[in-house]
């Protein structure tokens, strides 16, 4: 499984970005997909997660209401739409997929433990 993050880059505190995460998998609609990011110096954190159907979502409480997370199972994609950006998140941003049903979408580890990694996109949000 191969995952390509796309859409980082810089703007302007209050802008918006779009990422997109195109995922060689066979048969999308069995992964939970999910966003990360990594400020530099810090931990990588948690974002926002899709249910494999799409039908569930969940975000950290620091991007509510500002990011949407959605998926097109027939094009492999999953998109992180980011409005009224904040200089809090510039990070490098990943997406990952796991297949593992019994740990729940929205539950780090099991990405972090058992799940599969793009390369990265940088956003850079000036202030």
């Amino acid at each position: 499984v191969q995952l390509q993050a796309s859409g980082g880059g810089l703007v302007q505190a209050g802008g918006s970005l779009r990422l997109s995460c195109t995922a060689s998998i066979r048969t999308s609609s069995a992964y939970d997909m999910a966003w990360f990011r990594q400020a530099p110096g810090a931990e990588r954190e948690f974002v926002a997660a899709i249910s494999r159907s799409g039908s569930n979502t969940y975000y950290v409480d620091s991007v509510k209401g500002r990011f949407t997370i959605s998926r097109d199972n027939a094009k492999n994609t999953v998109d992180l739409q980011m409005n009224s950006l904040k200089p809090e998140d510039t990070a490098v941003y990943y997406c990952a997929a796991k297949t593992t049903a019994w740990v729940s979408y929205f539950n780090p580890a099991g990405y972090e433990r058992s799940g599969y990694w793009g390369q990265g996109t940088q956003v850079t949000v000036s202030s």
